[in-house]
């Protein structure tokens, strides 16, 4: 991988854009960033980090720290990194999140962090991926190498440098196993120790089920008494639950099986017995039953008997009543013969006496009326009746106009009505159609006024919105102006503490590099090795006169390094607010509360002025088209009125000419009489009378003839009956109800007395006692015999289960048994798999799998770092491998030591001076580099960047240094160094200085 070019804006310190042509140094192999603490060196190495993978080492998830702080609010933020791979030549184009002027509205708004991801082809450069996953995505398969990959072995960034060399085997383990990816490694021992829990857990539950059941099942032995004599004899001990440590021991538990089948034995015999006595007690629960059935009977019989000799006695008591019955149903028999007869004759002489009666009062009624004619005979007056009805028909039509008479005056009425409305409806509408026009044009003139008002209101809205907005920022205003001040004296407060804290840190790592000789010196002891010369005699060892520890300065470090953070953090928040004042001033328009609250009150107004008019437009509209409709209206209903008038008159004139007529034919057709009616009334009745006399002379007539013939009937057939007279018939006669209950009551004592003879019949026929019979006896046996048979069934059925549960709990406990072995071995396989794995048990070196994996690594690592040590400390120190236990448990299995030739011995790390430490550091580095190179794919780094502890290098060291680097760019790499150390500038012609400007943000120079 190669890096190409760089574009640097609103990024870290940098403002404008800042640009990096990394191709200028290939001819040179090597180049120095220089520049002054705190200029920004270290920035860019972060900003190619973070257009890479998104992230800098320095801010690791806090991507809201990379946006510059000399950035204003609507300048933009970006990183461009180019650079090149087998693969191809790409470009990425990375900004984070930060806080821009919102387009409308006003204030802040958040801008969302993008990137994207393009590839130079021959047409130039095309878009490849803009999504975060995409790109992210893109470049792990374009790059090969993770962010931690990439800082270990291309970008070896400040306070990383000597990490991996000085580290402890637990923090060396997190280094490698994000390096070369062995979290899988660690996976497989939770996987295994998993396994182990679980094959553990199963044969506890296993063996926890197999104790259950035999418990339970002695339980079942005891409550049921099947143990015999000794079978209690076996020990607690023997019954308790088995350990996980003595899985294999299982003749407890065999010997309890053992007697619990023997019990079953026991059970199964017991079965036997009760399920005899069951079937003994069923036998004789049927007999006793029966016996009782045999004897409820009888009582029964006995009953029945009795009952019918009584009801028989009855019987014949009735017999004398029974013939008068008969009897009395053999007359009604005959007389019924002569029922029709005899009736027929009696209702002849009645209607014969009713149609007397009727014609003598019709005679009455027509001699009333003082008519005479030659003879009162059925066809004189049928005649008389035709002659008058004929006269009267002409009468009829005379009688229904002088009935409609009252309808046509008020039809008349009405009439004169009708033409009177309809003149004074025409006289109103024309004086209402005189009005209109000018009603019209004063609508008219007020809805264009509305309008006009109305039309305004979309300007009025925006005139009200912008003077909310401008009060809303002006209360804002007022707000951050007072936030400011407590801002700046935050600034103020946070300044003074961290120079404090920066000068007392100063002064004790000034203290503690003064006092190292006599701390280390404080720490020897005469006969063994020095740490630093490794000589065994200490003759004149250095005195500690002002001991300040490691704690004391790493504790004013971090005081110091919280201090920074502080002010950083108030700096930030004090331009955020003076933005935020800025923002709020400009959105205000320089007015006051005061002014903004009048201006948004006037334009509140004005507007819902203007949207009042808006609806009183609809509603004058509405009120136009009603004038208009109303014009139309009394246009059209004019010639309807003057229709309706003339037929009004023409059908008054028309009643006016019917009533004329009616009046005349009245006239002629009352004669002497109050009324047509009353003529008509009084010859309607004397036509009646005489139709009612002729129909009542005929009645008469035809019922004379008729009760002649009846008589002759009736006499002729009581002569030939047994009865004497009509009244001995008539005395005999019975209706149809008598005779039928006459009959059943007959019928019902011949069949009952039948009945009730052959049922005591075949009762006298069976010997039954004369004294009532007595259950109790029997019923008592009966009783006591159920009980019986219940009580041998539950114990039968208590013993049945007794046994099928003891044999399906042996049966249980047996299987479960034959699998504990299986089990057992299992878990003993995987228990020190899972040990040995996780180091534990036999595991002597204490490492688990993952860390011999990387302790493998760490070999391959150290060999290629000590082919450059040994050159660069003239093969006095060569790194080695330790995997020595660690005291009191700690990690181990990857510690690093020194091998000091001079002395033949090793010695940890930590005991190299400042320039050693350095060498070794970048040796480990360097190797490092390697090892992850050819892990990743062999792929082929042209471009390294080292930042760190050139420094702390005499000039000696340094040449040896240089020297390395300069081994670095054979091959074309290109290495690009950070120091401010003014030997490295003047070794390293080709420089990128970072200058600080006098307003604050920082420039990049190449020369």
């Amino acid at each position: 991988m190669q890096l190409h070019r760089l574009e640097v804006e609103g990024f870290g310190p940098f403002r404008s854009r800042q640009i990096v042509d990394f191709d200028a140094f290939a001819d040179d192999g090597i180049f120095l960033i220089a520049g002054r603490t705190g200029a920004g060196k270290s920035s860019i190495l972060d900003a190619v980090c973070f257009g890479l993978y998104g992230g800098v080492p320095r801010y690791d998830g806090s991507e809201k720290r990379l946006r510059s702080d000399h950035s204003e609010p609507d300048e933009v933020s970006e990183v461009v990194v180019e650079f090149s791979t087998p693969s191809g030549r790409f470009r990425v184009t990375r900004s984070p999140e930060y806080l821009r002027p919102a387009k409308r509205g006003g204030g802040l708004t958040k801008q969302a962090a993008a990137v994207a991801l393009d590839e130079w082809t021959d047409v130039g450069w095309i878009g490849r991926a803009a999504r975060a996953v995409d790109v992210a995505g893109e470049l792990d398969e374009i790059l090969q190498l993770s962010r931690e990959q990439f800082l270990q072995v291309i970008l070896l960034a400040q306070n990383r440098f000597s990490e991996f060399l000085l580290a402890n085997s637990r923090d060396r383990q997190s280094l490698l196993r994000r390096l070369f990816g062995t979290e899988r490694f660690e996976d497989v021992q939770s996987r295994f120790d998993e396994r182990r829990r679980e094959a553990e857990l199963r044969l506890g539950t296993r063996l926890a089920a197999v104790t259950a059941r035999l418990d339970e099942a002695d339980r079942l032995v005891a409550s049921a008494e099947l143990g015999a004599d000794g079978a209690e004899g076996s020990s607690r001990a023997e019954r308790e639950d088995v350990s996980v440590a003595g899985l294999t021991s299982t003749a407890p538990t065999d010997e309890r099986l053992d007697d619990l089948r023997r019990a079953k034995a026991r059970a199964d015999y017991r079965v036997e017995r009760r399920a005899a006595e069951r079937d003994d007690a069923e036998t004789r629960l049927t007999a006793a039953d029966a016996a009782l059935a045999a004897l409820r009977e009888d009582q029964r019989a006995q009953c029945e008997r009795d009952r019918a000799r009584a009801a028989l006695d009855r019987l014949d008591a009735e017999l004398p009543q029974i013939a008068d019955a008969r009897a009395e149903l053999d007359a009604a028999r005959a007389a019924e013969a002569l029922r029709a007869t005899i009736a027929a004759a009696t209702r002849a002489q009645v209607a014969l006496t009713v149609s007397t009666d009727a014609e003598q009062e019709a005679r009455r009624r027509w001699t009333r009326f003082g008519i005479d004619l030659p003879a009162e005979s059925t066809e004189e007056l049928d005649a008389w009746a035709s002659e008058q009805t004929k006269e009267t028909g002409a009468w009829e039509h005379a009688r229904e106009l002088e009935r409609r008479a009252p309808q046509l005056a008020v039809d008349l009425q009405a009439a004169e009505d009708r033409v009177a409305a309809v003149s004074a409806r025409i006289d109103a509408g024309e004086t209402e159609r005189s009005t209109i026009p000018e009603r019209i044009a004063a609508a008219t003139r007020r809805r264009d006024d509305a309008r006009r008002r109305a039309d305004r209101a979309a300007d009025l809205l925006a005139a009200r919105e912008a003077a909310a907005a401008r009060k809303a920022a002006a209360a804002e205003r007022e707000l951050v102006e007072a936030q400011e001040v407590i801002d700046n004296a935050a600034v103020d407060d946070a300044a003074a503490a961290f120079a404090s804290a920066q000068a007392r840190f100063a002064q004790l790592r000034k203290r503690r590099s003064d006092g190292m000789a006599g701390e280390l010196a404080s720490a020897l002891v005469d006969g063994e090795a020095c740490p630093v010369c490794g000589a065994y005699e200490h003759p004149a060892p250095a005195e500690h006169v002002d001991p300040v520890s490691a704690d004391d300065v790493a504790e004013a470090e971090a005081a110091r390094d919280a201090a920074a953070q502080r002010e950083r953090m108030a700096s930030e928040k004090l331009a955020a607010t003076r933005a935020a004042l800025a923002a709020a001033t400009a959105r205000a328009d320089g007015r006051t509360v005061e002014q903004a609250t009048a201006d948004l009150t006037a334009a509140e107004e004005e507007y819902d002025t203007s949207v009042a008019s808006a609806s009183a437009v609809a509603e004058l509209e509405q009120e136009l088209a009603a004038l208009t409709a109303r014009a139309e209206a009394l246009e059209n209903g004019r010639a309807d009125d003057t229709a309706a008038l003339s037929a009004a008159r023409e059908e008054l004139a028309v009643l006016l000419q019917r009533r004329a007529d009616a009046e005349a034919q009245i006239l002629s057709a009352r004669g002497e009489h109050e009324t047509v009616a009353a003529r008509l009334e009084e010859a309607e009745e004397r036509i009646a009378s005489a139709r009612a006399l002729s129909e009542a002379i005929a009645e008469r007539e035809r019922h004379s003839n008729t009760t002649a013939d009846a008589v002759a009937e009736r006499d002729a057939a009581l002569a030939a009956s047994a009865f004497d007279d009509v009244a001995a018939a008539e005395a005999a006669l019975r209706s149809t109800a008598a005779q039928a209950a006459l009959t059943a009551r007959i019928d019902e004592h011949t069949a009952q007395r039948g009945k009730e003879k052959a049922i005591l019949l075949d009762l006298e026929l069976r010997t039954l006692p004369e004294e009532p019979i007595d259950l109790l006896p029997q019923e008592q046996a009966s009783v006591e015999a159920r009980a019986r048979w219940t009580a041998a069934v539950d114990a039968a059925s208590r013993a049945e289960g007794t046994a099928e549960r003891l044999g399906g709990l042996i049966e249980s406990a047996a299987s479960e048994q034959a699998r504990v072995g299986d089990d057992a071995a299992e878990f003993e396989v995987l228990r020190e798999l899972a040990d040995t794995i996780a180091g534990r048990g036999a595991n002597s070196r204490k490492m688990t799998l993952e860390t011999f994996v990387l302790a493998a690594e760490l070999e391959e690592i150290v060999r290629a770092a000590n082919r450059r040590l040994s050159d660069m400390s003239a093969g006095r120190y060569q790194l080695q491998h330790s995997d020595a236990l660690a005291a009191r448990g700690a990690a181990s299995g990857l510690g690093i030591v020194v091998f000091d030739a001079f002395t033949g011995q090793s010695r940890p790390a930590q005991s190299l001076s400042g320039g050693e430490t350095f060498l070794s550091s970048l040796a480990l580095a360097l190797g490092l580099a390697e090892v992850v190179t050819a892990r990743a794919g062999g792929i082929r780094l042209d471009t390294l960047f080292i930042d760190e502890g050139f420094g702390s290098l005499d000039g000696d060291t340094l040449e040896v240094a240089m020297r390395t680097l300069d081994e670095l760019r054979q091959g074309g790499r290109t290495v690009g160094v950070i120091s401010h150390v003014e030997a490295m500038q003047e070794q390293i012609p080709a420089q990128l200085t970072v200058r600080a400007t006098a307003e604050g943000p920082s420039v990049i120079e190449a020369r």
